[in-house]
C-alpha cells in the first residue's frame, strides 16, 4: 500500500477518498468494525450537496494488519494517539513515517513510539463528518499544510504535498505557527459547543467572551516565541493584546461570515456530545496548552472554565445551553 491511513473518520475518510481517487494504493485502518465492513462492502463515499461519490479503498481492522507500514497518516482522535502510535510503532517500515493529521498538539506522543525524526508534523482544517458507517459528509475546503518538526524543508514533505493536492496541501516550516494558531480558533468553537445553534451565531453574539478566549491560548504561545500562521478566514494577528479592537472587531466579521458559508453549522465537538454521545478530544488538546501556561504562570481562567463547564454537559451533569456562556462571561 502506498499510503496507510490509521483512522477513517472526517479527517482520515476524507484524505483517503482523495487519495484513492488520485490513484493511489490506500489502506484505511479502523476500529469501528461497521464502518471498515461498510467501505469493503460499499467503496468510501463522500456525500456533497450534488450528491454522493464513491473511491475504492482497502479496509481493515487494525488486528487485520501486520504491517510493514510506510507511509502512515495518522488521522485519529487526540485521545487514541497513544494506542495509536503503540500499535504503528512495530509495525513501521525502515524509512517509515509518520504523519500527525489530527487536532491537537500530538507530534511529541507520536515520536515516544516512533522516534521524533519519523514524525511529520500537520495542519487541517477540514469541516466533514461521518454521518453512517463508510459515508463522509464533505463540509467544504479547508486549510492544509504539512511541515518538518524542525521547519526544514524535505522530499517527503514535497513528496507529500504532491499527492495530497487535490486537498490543497501546502509545504510550511512553520507547523507549530499553524497548529497553535488553530488552538486559538478552537478556543472559539469549544465554547461554541456548550450550546445548541450555529457556530458564526454564537461566536458573534459573545465577542468579547470569544475574543478573551483566544487572547488566553495566544499569551501562552508568546511566552513560547511562537509566530501564529493565518489560516481559511481566521486572522491570529487580529487577536494578539497589541491589535486595536477595530482590528479584531472587523477581524471576527470576516471569520462569522467565512462560517456561515459552511454547509458544516456546528462544530465536531458539538456533533460527539449532541450525535455521537461520546467524549470529545478538546481536553486533550487543551492540556498542553494548560501546563505550559502553568509553567509561565499565564493566566488562563475562561479556558479552563470552559472545559470544565463542557465536562459537565458531556457527562450529563449539565444541559446544554447557551447559559453557560453567559455564566463565563459574567464570571
Amino acid at each position: 500500500m502506498n499510503y496507510t491511513v490509521v483512522g477513517g473518520g472526517a479527517i482520515g475518510g476524507t484524505i483517503a477518498f482523495h487519495l484513492a481517487r488520485g490513484g493511489h494504493r490506500v489502506r484505511l485502518v479502523d476500529a469501528d468494525a461497521a464502518h471498515v465492513a461498510a467501505v469493503r462492502e460499499r467503496g468510501l463515499v463522500l456525500r456533497r450537496a450534488g450528491g454522493d461519490e464513491r473511491a475504492e479503498v482497502d479496509a481493515a481492522t487494525p488486528e487485520e494488519v501486520s504491517g510493514p507500514l510506510t507511509k502512515v497518516l495518522l488521522c485519529v482522535k487526540a485521545q487514541a494517539t497513544a494506542t495509536a502510535a503503540a500499535w504503528i510503532a512495530p509495525r513501521l517500515a525502515p524509512g517509515g513515517y509518520v504523519v500527525s493529521v489530527q487536532n491537537g498538539l500530538n507530534e511529541p506522543l507520536i515520536a515516544e513510539h516512533v522516534g521524533r525524526e519519523r514524525v511529520i508534523g500537520a495542519f487541517v482544517n477540514l469541516f466533514a463528518d461521518v454521518v453512517e458507517p463508510g459515508v463522509i459528509r464533505d463540509g467544504g475546503p479547508g486549510a492544509f499544510v504539512i511541515g518538518e518538526l524542525d521547519g526544514s524543508a524535505s522530499p517527503r514533505v514535497d513528496h507529500l504535498v504532491a499527492d495530497l493536492a487535490p486537498l490543497g496541501a501546502k509545504a510550511t516550516g512553520n507547523v507549530l505557527g499553524h497548529l497553535w494558531s488553530k488552538l486559538g480558533f478552537g478556543a472559539m468553537l469549544t465554547a461554541t459547543a456548550l450550546a445548541d445553534a450555529p457556530m458564526a451565531d454564537l461566536i458573534d453574539r459573545h465577542r468579547p467572551l470569544m475574543h478573551s478566549l483566544v487572547a488566553e491560548v495566544f499569551a501562552v504561545a508568546g511566552r513560547l516565541g511562537l509566530r501564529l500562521e493565518p489560516f481559511d478566514a481566521f486572522e491570529p494577528a487580529a487577536y494578539l493584546p497589541e491589535a486595536p479592537e477595530r482590528v479584531r472587531e472587523e477581524a471576527t466579521d470576516r471569520l462569522t461570515a467565512w462560517l456561515r458559508t459552511q454547509p458544516k453549522d456546528r462544530s465536531g465537538i458539538w456533533r460527539d456530545i449532541a450525535v455521537r454521545h461520546r467524549p470529545v478530544e478538546v481536553h486533550d488538546h487543551y492540556r498542553a496548552v494548560l501546563a505550559e501556561a502553568e509553567a509561565g504562570q499565564v493566566d488562563t481562567p475562561l479556558l479552563r472554565g470552559v472545559l470544565a463547564r463542557l465536562a459537565d454537559v458531556e457527562a450529563g451533569r449539565a444541559p446544554m445551553g447557551e447559559e453557560h456562556l453567559a455564566a463565563l462571561e459574567d464570571a
